[in-house]
């Protein structure tokens, strides 16, 4: 984009801001935010909105603090019978949506029973009905013992059973902290204080939210026109004048997902090909893990902004930090050559004519992914290795991914992600385990953890699926993936705007940062 584009395109957006009402210098009760992208699909909680943050609009059962403890919300009880089949929850009473209807029973039992029928983007495949005891009493009734069904408590926004339907995503009513006021698709979003809102709110009446590509939120950044911009690695560590960089801890990681049987000429779903001979040998995949230097592709690809990852969920209670290998070239040499695969004239290792050979492959678009799998490949040649790096659109990266590695990328909240991820039963389900890694032990750790009798009690068969001492899926064990870095969030904030303590954020999709949106603050007069 040239500079005379540039500021076309930040003098159009920002004119929009003024025309509706909302003033660039952000007073005290007004904020502008660039963080991050537009939902394709409106802020439709059945839909998938607010699965990464905050869903503004409507409110949840439960919440997080910034330390991701518990904390009621619209529920304030909730508890799971002895058979772990039946969650009965009691609502706070007098709660009303933006519209001032009452928010009732009613209203959540429709909105569990509708995201189930229409196959919402939440996890409700559990579900057997959801059902009304009294106004303020609702009993979800599930099929199995499931602990992870309690994400959708903090996740899945309530709707009106009364005013939901055709058009909801574009007008949203609910009874979280805003209320929308206009939506200009590709520019902005416009919300404003929900007045019926029950719970504490911060000073800003109104925000608004701009649809602006990297280039555009940085130049507004620095002509002082937003509050706060989220900024990638590249961009980092130079805040304008007036503003502050915050750095977000997070368990956005990305990793590789290796193709864990045998090409046997076999597919699967509408005829993607099944297996890679190279990668279905656990030699392969532990040398690969000993052989990348992390702290390296953090200070390459990241440029310093994250840490190394050797989970899906590291540093959350239900991650084990015994599953870790460390960066070892000489024994993922000794890995390789214990297994047969010993080195070519070219290099390359080489097993019953078989060449130590396979592609990285990571959306072209994505410059992170590609910078990490670039430096993975050059750092497997140590070891004897090719692994190319290859862009594709990610409907190619849907047709190989069950037959090369790919580079996704994951994050969560719930250890519902370590399940999809790793449990048989969903091999080639959407993005789910895409490798078809199927361990019994591990399915039994899983199915333990999902029959604990609550969340917390099921911690310790989650890290007993990633190692139990003698197998698991982390890279002690099957090494199922190689896990590469933990993405750090940066933000570039205004001086006079106080977030106070923020989460370890989920992966990037939404806006995570808002999740503590109520506690922030002008400093400034």
């Amino acid at each position: 984009m040239t500079k005379a584009i540039l500021r076309v395109a930040v003098s159009t957006a920002f004119a929009a801001a003024v025309l509706s009402g909302t003033a660039l210098a952000a007073p005290k009760s007004q904020l502008v935010l660039a963080i991050g992208g537009e939902p394709e699909g409106g802020y439709d909680p059945l839909t998938g909105w607010g699965r990464y943050g905050h869903p503004l609009f409507q409110s949840t059962l439960l919440t997080r603090d910034a330390d991701l403890k518990t904390r009621p919300d619209l529920a304030t009880e909730c508890s799971l019978s002895d058979d772990r089949l039946t969650w009965t929850i009691k609502l706070r009473p007098d709660t009303k949506f933006s519209d001032g209807s009452p928010l009732t029973a009613e209203d959540v039992a429709f909105t569990f029973n509708e995201a189930a029928k229409i196959g919402s983007a939440a996890d409700l495949t559990a579900l057997a009905a959801a059902r009304v005891i009294d106004d303020q009493t609702i009993e979800i009734k599930l099929k199995k013992p499931w602990i992870t069904f309690t994400e959708n408590f903090y996740a899945l926004g309530i709707v009106p059973s009364d005013g939901y339907g055709e058009g909801y995503a574009r007008n949203p009513i609910g009874s979280g902290p805003y209320k929308l006021v206009s939506w200009t698709e590709g520019q902005q979003l416009i919300v404003e204080k929900n007045p019926n809102y029950y719970g504490e709110t911060g000073p800003f009446e109104r925000i608004t939210f701009l649809f602006t590509e990297e280039d555009t939120s940085l130049a507004a950044a620095q002509a002082g026109q937003v509050d706060m911009v989220s900024v990638p690695a590249t961009a980092a560590d130079a805040p304008p004048q007036g503003f502050r960089q915050i750095v977000t801890r997070s368990v956005d990681n990305r990793g590789i997902v290796f193709p864990m049987v045998k090409d046997e000429g076999k597919a699967v779903g509408e005829g993607k090909k099944l297996g890679n001979d190279v990668t279905a040998d656990p030699a392969i995949r532990r040398a690969v893990n000993l052989g990348i230097d992390r702290n390296q592709l953090v200070d390459v690809a990241l440029l310093g902004h994250g840490s190394p990852a050797a989970g899906p969920a590291d540093g959350l209670a239900w991650s084990n930090p015994d599953a870790a290998v460390s960066f070892d070239l000489g024994q993922a040499k000794t890995e390789l050559e214990n297994a047969g695969w010993t080195l070519g004239n070219d290099g390359i290792r080489v097993k019953d004519g078989l060449r130590a050979a396979f592609p990285i492959n990571y959306p072209a678009s994505d410059s992170t992914r590609r910078m990490l799998a670039e430096t993975v490949s050059a750092q497997l040649q140590g070891i004897g290795i090719e692994a190319t790096a290859t862009g594709k659109s990610w409907d190619e990266i849907d047709r190989i991914m069950h037959s090369e590695p790919v580079m996704f990328g994951w994050g969560s909240h719930s250890p519902l992600e370590v399940y999809n991820l790793y449990q048989s039963s969903l091999g080639g389900v959407e993005f789910f385990n895409a490798g078809f890694y199927a361990n019994p032990a591990v399915d039994r750790h899983l199915a333990a953890a999902q029959s604990a009798e609550s969340l917390e009690a099921s911690f310790p068969d989650w890290r007993q699926a990633e190692w139990d001492g003698t197998t698991g899926f982390g890279a002690k064990g099957d090494a199922a993936w190689a896990w590469l870095v933990n993405l750090d969030h940066i933000y570039y904030v205004n001086e006079c705007l106080e977030i106070g303590a923020t989460q370890i954020e989920p992966h990037g999709h939404g806006w995570p940062i808002t999740a503590m949106i109520q506690n922030w603050k002008w400093t400034c007069e």
